[in-house]
């Protein structure tokens, strides 16, 4: 699956949109995408995916160079950014500093030519909303990070918009604000039912807050789905690779029955797997499996391989142990820290296993 099609009852709405800034490279590339109201969309990739084009455009700041964007059925490719009723939080905040915080969420009511009674009502209740109702006469200089990406927050929501777009709003904050603030957003979300369109390099942070996560590489959208299908059952290797930590075994494809698919490795042993993306016996493949997926074990199976405890890491709820696994030293394994796991000693032999079901042949990176 690469984009979900275009349907008739789009919130949002991308229509064979590209984008070039020079006339010849593409760096958006025949996107198709679809968004229900009150959906909660990320648009993740790296850097220069094209994912943060795409929100500039939706936002009115960037020009399709082809195909059409709706909101809510409405072509909106020329209409200016302030008409198109979109709140947007970015990551630098952008606050006017000689105002108060009032006065910032104030503005964007003064420009739709609001009553002073109902902007003050408005600015009360969005300030409520992000807890910061006692901060009205303060100045952006007198708070916290934190603090300021609630009124980000708050100014994109006082005028009831009909979309947020956020583009890497946390991306200025420390780790654990950064992680409370992921669930401040998610909890808004759910309870003032608003859709958003939010951008990311972060892919836990894509996998917290996100109905549906579409992961971009050059230029186009490589799967979207729901973020636990996007880890279970990634569609290519660049998904793979990119969210969460991944084990690759690379190898050669033998033979096909049904879902399975058999491959000779470098070591010249075999590994059973799902053929997901893979060609015809002859083809090299990728096969991905997810650390936590693998048991230390002595039972034999199907993809049952000997190895070697090269590292052993600590982690509170986890021992991660990097081992090598057909001649691949990089393979890891997540072992739960709790009793009636075998304790394991660097240096040590052992064997590993994990289901033809957890094992996914891809295409070859």
């Amino acid at each position: 699956m690469v984009a979900s099609a275009v349907t008739q009852d789009a919130f949002v709405e991308f229509d064979r949109v590209q984008k070039s800034y020079d006339g010849e490279t593409l760096v958006v590339k025949d996107l198709n995408l679809s968004m229900a109201r009150g959906e909660f969309l990320t648009m993740l990739g790296p850097s220069g995916s094209g994912k943060t084009t795409c929100l500039m455009m939706l936002a009115g700041f960037e020009t399709a160079t082809h195909g059409e964007i709706r909101l809510e059925g409405r072509e909106i490719n020329n209409i200016p950014p302030h008409k198109r009723d979109i709140g947007m939080v970015f990551q630098n905040y952008a606050l006017f500093p000689h105002m108060t915080v009032s006065e910032n969420l104030s503005f964007p009511l003064e420009v739709r030519k609001m009553g002073k009674s109902e902007r003050e009502e408005k600015v009360k209740r969005a300030l409520d909303m992000v807890q910061m109702g006692e901060f009205g006469d303060r100045r952006p200089a007198q708070l916290s990070g934190g603090q300021q990406q609630r009124i980000a927050l708050s100014r994109a929501l006082v005028f009831d918009p009909t979309l947020v777009l956020m583009d890497e709003p946390l991306g200025a904050l420390d780790k654990q604000l950064r992680e409370h603030m992921q669930y401040e957003i998610k909890h808004l979300h759910e309870n003032l039912g608003i859709t958003v369109v939010y951008v990311t390099h972060d892919q836990s942070e894509a996998l917290t807050m996100s109905d549906r996560v579409a992961v971009f590489n050059d230029g186009k959208i490589q799967q979207l789905a729901p973020p636990d299908q996007l880890y279970e059952r990634p569609d290519n290797s660049f998904v793979a690779q990119f969210i969460g930590e991944n084990n690759k075994l690379t190898g050669k494809v033998l033979n096909r029955a049904g879902d399975a698919v058999l491959v000779e490795l470098p070591d010249g042993k075999t590994c059973e797997a799902l053929a997901v993306n893979c060609g015809e016996p002859g083809s090299e493949t990728l096969i991905s499996i997810r650390p936590e997926r693998v048991d230390v074990t002595e039972a034999a199976g199907p993809n049952t391989a000997q190895a070697k405890v090269l590292e052993l890491i600590y982690l509170g709820d986890h021992i991660r142990c990097r081992m090598n696994v057909h001649g691949n030293d990089a393979f890891i394994v997540k072992v739960p820290n709790s009793a009636g796991h075998k304790h394991l000693i660097v240096g040590e032999d052992t064997m590993v296993t994990w289901a033809t079901e957890d094992a996914r042949a891809l295409n070859p990176l």
